[in-house]
């Protein structure tokens, strides 16, 4: 990874977490992910386990994490499992990490190649009752390819038929949902240098501009500050196309008069930053354009001010979309007959947000946690609602990264520009 390295207490009070929600005498085992291979002999670039990074800090193939807290011998309560490094294979592929490297990145004293691993785990597995297998089980998955994870539990159950199963998916998704402060950190540098970047392009855009230009930009000014990259392909939709929720072709002029809607963020150090603006193609927002990004950024505060512990995403929602409703009334939208008639179950002002609010963030942008139990502080949502007008063609989203926390919620994009004013006077510089 390309930035500066990160604490290793991090990592080891992430394990504490996890070992504090073990039962007795269990062993938990979390492999990596895949190679994915892409087409001849290439493979797509290599991304772990989102689990196995939040207990280790380790992003190298073939690594494995075991946690046995009551393991008789202390050496070996946490174990990070790495390949062995290769003289020829580091000739082709690049350096391996060293014992002491892996070490100082993870907090984990104990490192075991990857070759060496079957002498020592068989006699734990012996003497564990219950194992704790990790799967990828977030809400939006949506691919059915059997990876590696899912492969370790056909072969561990095979293996070990008699030993109790549990699942470590379980216990992630509650505990990932929660950032500690020293996550908190990480992501907060990962949104400054979308901040950079946003402050960059606000002084590039202008008519005549391609979306890859400004797609370019954004990727420059990321790996200048030291960023694995974009946490996910930016959307960059001028125009029309702002109402395509994951436009990502970005191959269009972007034209004198049109807005230009911008949806990017930044990977630091594993965490990942999710920014949505809507800037005027020509630094100057128009009437009309200025009274719909209004009523959006309305909206945006609106959303943030009910964001606190205790509140479920449901009733979060349910709440916007009441005013959604009088905003989009406001704003000549909708009309009292289109809210009176409207279906219950399909709201009248769905025509004109059609996608949900918030979604939690972290090591992965849709990242896990609960979507149906009150809100905890500790929780990372973005706040990113949208007015999208097909008979105007135009599309406004606005989104932020909160905290919550026991008072409240800190929007760790407070420092971004966000108001029309704000927009067009770095523009206009």
């Amino acid at each position: 990874m390309k930035n500066l390295p990160l604490n290793p207490e991090l990592f080891t009070r992430n394990r504490e977490r996890f070992i504090d929600r073990m039962q007795k005498n269990s062993i938990a085992i979390f492999v990596s992910n895949d190679e994915t291979p892409s087409n001849g002999d290439a493979i797509y670039r290599y991304k772990t386990n989102s689990d196995l990074y939040w207990l280790s800090g380790i992003t190298q193939e073939d690594s494995m994490v075991i946690l046995f807290p009551d393991n008789p011998d202390p050496k070996y309560r946490e174990v990070l499992v790495l390949v062995r490094p290769n003289e020829l294979k580091e000739k082709w592929d690049g350096k391996r990490l060293r014992m002491n490297e892996a070490q100082e990145m993870s907090g984990i004293k104990t490192i075991v190649w990857l070759d060496s691993l079957d002498g020592l785990l068989q006699p734990w597995i012996h003497l564990a009752d219950t194992i704790y297998l990790d799967t990828n089980e977030n809400d939006r998955k949506a691919s059915l390819i059997r990876t590696r994870d899912y492969r370790y539990v056909f072969e561990m159950k095979l293996r070990y038929p008699l030993h109790h199963y549990e699942r470590a998916a379980k216990i992630m998704k509650e505990l990932r949902g929660i950032k500690t402060p020293l996550e908190i950190e990480v992501l907060q540098k990962a949104i400054d240098i979308t901040e950079n970047a946003f402050r960059r392009l606000l002084k590039f855009i202008r008519p005549g501009v391609m979306e890859y230009e400004i797609e370019a930009e954004i990727v420059h000014s990321f790996l200048s500050q030291r960023a694995t990259g974009e946490a996910y392909g930016s959307i960059i939709a001028s125009g029309d196309r702002a109402r395509t929720l994951h436009y990502v072709s970005n191959n269009q002029e972007c034209k004198d008069g049109e807005l230009i809607l911008m949806d990017f963020g930044a990977e630091y150090g594993g965490y990942n930053a999710d920014l949505t603006r809507t800037v005027p193609v020509n630094g100057k927002f128009t009437r009309r354009q200025r009274t719909v990004y209004n009523a959006c950024l309305h909206l945006h505060d609106y959303a943030k001010s009910l964001l606190k512990p205790g509140i479920t995403i449901t009733n979060y929602t349910d709440k916007v979309g009441e005013e959604a409703t009088q905003q989009f009334l406001k704003i000549g939208l909708l009309k009292k007959t289109d809210v009176k008639n409207e279906d219950p179950e399909n709201r009248a002002y769905r025509k004109y947000l059609y996608h949900g609010i918030s979604h939690h963030l972290g090591i992965d942008v849709h990242d896990l946690g609960t979507r149906t139990e009150p809100i905890k502080p500790g929780m990372v949502l973005t706040v990113e609602p949208g007015i999208y007008i097909e008979e105007e063609k135009m599309g406004v989203r606005i989104e932020n990264n909160v905290w919550i926390t026991k008072s409240g919620n800190k929007d760790l994009m407070k420092n971004i520009p966000i108001t029309a004013e704000e927009i067009e006077a770095i523009m206009k510089k």
